[in-house]
């Protein structure tokens, strides 16, 4: 039987995780160096990162993560449908002009919209809600930054024609277990790409990014990880959502981002940064070696928390795109998610197939 499609999958109406990927279609690398010609790409590493960086500022939608190798790349990303619903309509006008001006600066970057052009949206009651669908839309996310980068890319090499292989692959994740194996799974494909020694070797990640803020703080007498996190000043990395969630502390609602950064403040994981961060280098680590061991006692609490298990971590992060996809989680939570769209079966673990109910 099939797997679902995306448009059955990504839905900007609700909230939703998505691990999405693409990948570049032809021989010439996406980035790194080209064996071929000898020549390095390298440069469009940085690209990619900073078209995500400016989308993140205009869509409501979180970055969770990310990577960016040789040929292809990974985001995790949240949907913000709250967020954008909170946004006025002259917002709404303004963010959508940033992505699509009128007009352009000398050097190609957008003017910022002035009020005629923004009547034209605000005053166009059809329009305008179609704009707001979109700007909580991955899908659109993902188009934007895809075109943006093979439209660069062709025309550095005078050529025209698909540079990716097609539209994005995407999986739902259900709950915060699938949640943490995926976010490590992004973080460490440099070193499972066998590019990387460790998490503050693996340029071009959301953990490498964290890593230097952290390491860069002056702050740590007087702020928490969570707090500092939240202020959203991280020089590489205040424009990704924190990483950890407190469900007590954390204002309710939207949780509004002003740093004009991010969609929103809020995290995604019960762990502090530095949790996650320790089992990330600790998971690269015994990925690299030939002999994984034990998981240490100081991390083990963190998975038995979420409700994973010690002895198959490395296993369900270095296989997690493989045993998942349309959507990763539990049986529970497929099966919940699957009656939520009002269909009888969702693809889930090894390809087997999990309905309502089913155990």
């Amino acid at each position: 039987m099939a797997r679902l499609a995306r448009r059955d999958v990504v839905d900007p109406a609700v909230i939703q995780v998505m691990n999405c990927s693409n990948r570049c279609v032809r021989r010439a690398f996406l980035c790194g160096d080209d064996p071929v010609t000898g020549k390095s790409f390298e440069y469009r590493r940085g690209w990619i990162r900073r078209r995500m960086e400016f989308l993140s500022s205009i869509f409501g939608i979180d970055c969770l993560t990310y990577a960016i190798l040789s040929n292809h790349f990974h985001v995790v990303l949240r949907s913000r449908p709250d967020v954008v619903k909170s946004w006025s309509d002259a917002e709404v006008a303004r963010r959508w002009l940033k992505l699509h001006p009128k007009r352009r600066t000398w050097d190609g970057h957008p003017e910022e919209p002035n009020e005629a052009e923004m009547s034209q949206i605000v005053n166009d009651p059809a329009r305008l809600a179609k704009l707001r669908e979109r700007l909580s839309d991955i899908s659109w996310w993902m188009g934007d930054l895809a075109e943006n980068i093979a439209r660069r890319s062709n025309s550095e090499e005078n050529c025209s024609g698909r540079f990716w292989q097609g539209r994005f692959d995407c999986q739902q994740l259900l709950d915060e277990a699938s949640l943490l194996v995926c976010s490590m799974y992004s973080d460490l494909n440099p070193i499972r790409a066998a590019i990387a020694e460790t998490p503050e070797t693996s340029d071009y990640t959301g953990a490498k990014d964290r890593i230097d803020d952290l390491t860069a703080r002056s702050d740590r007498d007087r702020l928490s990880d969570h707090a500092w996190e939240r202020a959203g000043t991280g020089r590489h990395s205040g424009w990704m959502s924190p990483i950890e969630i407190d469900e007590i502390q954390d204002p309710s609602g939207p949780d509004l981002d002003t740093t004009g950064r991010r969609a929103s403040n809020k995290g995604f994981l019960a762990l502090s940064a530095t949790d996650y961060l320790q089992l990330l280098d600790w998971t690269g680590r015994s990925i690299r070696a030939d002999k994984r061991g034990s998981i240490p006692a100081h991390l083990a609490p963190i998975l038995s928390r979420i409700g994973l298990e010690t002895d198959r971590w490395i296993e369900v992060v270095t296989r997690f795109g493989k045993l998942f996809k349309r959507a990763a989680g539990s049986a529970e939570s497929l099966a919940a998610e699957a009656e939520r769209r009002g269909v009888r079966w969702l693809q889930g673990p090894g390809g087997r197939l999990l309905s309502p109910g089913a155990s």
